[in-house]
């Protein structure tokens, strides 16, 4: 089976065209991909291009940097699911982590598990685990599981540091089994993007999501 089903085909430069996302869509409805992630102005455009593909809309909030104050962060979540967001990528205060100020933590997540809960949608916590100590990735994974989101993804892709198995593999250990992981920010080829699967993520965040499935095809040819 290939996994372009675990891949949420992503484009969220801050010059992205609209010509590029409805190419973004065009790919995911002949890949099978997960999911479209664009950045919120374009998921109105992205749910009609896909209406009926079956094929998810997935939208960020907080992004890249997540010190959105929590209204901000609220109100994006609203706008993103009235236009017809189905999943949201919400970049954690990293300025709270980092000051320990878990009270802040939790009134932020529990804001945007509220919205997204009201509309059956699903909810990601970015947590940008390259920036984060062992000990920090331990506590989001604790803080996020009992908060009720769906999904902890590793990363945004636009720090310096994105996905690695080390980082996945230590937060399936702490995570329950309910919640998946989504692994994101620098994943090129098949051959990391099946590694990190293998490690424990569910969900894979790619802007070279063509190319890997073409490795795959190739890979499995080699094999027959």
């Amino acid at each position: 089976m290939s996994i372009s089903s675990h891949i949420d085909h992503t484009l969220l430069k801050a010059t992205a065209r609209l010509a590029d996302v409805e190419k973004l869509c065009r790919e995911a409805a002949e890949y099978g991909f997960a999911s479209v992630c664009v950045p919120p102005p374009y998921v109105k455009r992205c749910k009609l291009m896909l209406a009926s593909s079956g094929i998810k809309v997935t939208t960020v909030i907080g992004f890249p940097m997540g010190y959105s104050l929590i209204e901000a962060k609220r109100a994006e979540a609203s706008l993103a699911l009235g236009d017809g967001a189905d999943e949201l990528d919400m970049v954690i205060n990293l300025i709270a982590l980092k000051n320990e100020d878990e009270d802040y933590l939790k009134k932020e997540i529990s804001a945007i598990v509220q919205i997204t809960g009201q509309k059956n949608k699903v909810l990601k916590a970015i947590i940008e685990t390259g920036i984060l100590s062992d000990d920090e990735i331990i506590r989001c994974c604790r803080l996020y599981a009992a908060a009720g989101v769906h999904f902890v993804k590793t990363s945004t892709g636009f720090a310096e540091k994105g996905a690695t198995v080390k980082a996945v593999q230590l937060m399936r250990r702490y995570l329950p089994s309910e919640v998946k992981i989504k692994a994101s920010g620098g994943i090129r080829t098949y051959a990391f993007a099946k590694e990190l699967l293998e490690a424990g993520a569910e969900r894979l965040g790619c802007s070279n999501s063509v190319t890997i499935i073409e490795e795959e095809k190739n890979s499995i040819n080699k094999i027959l």
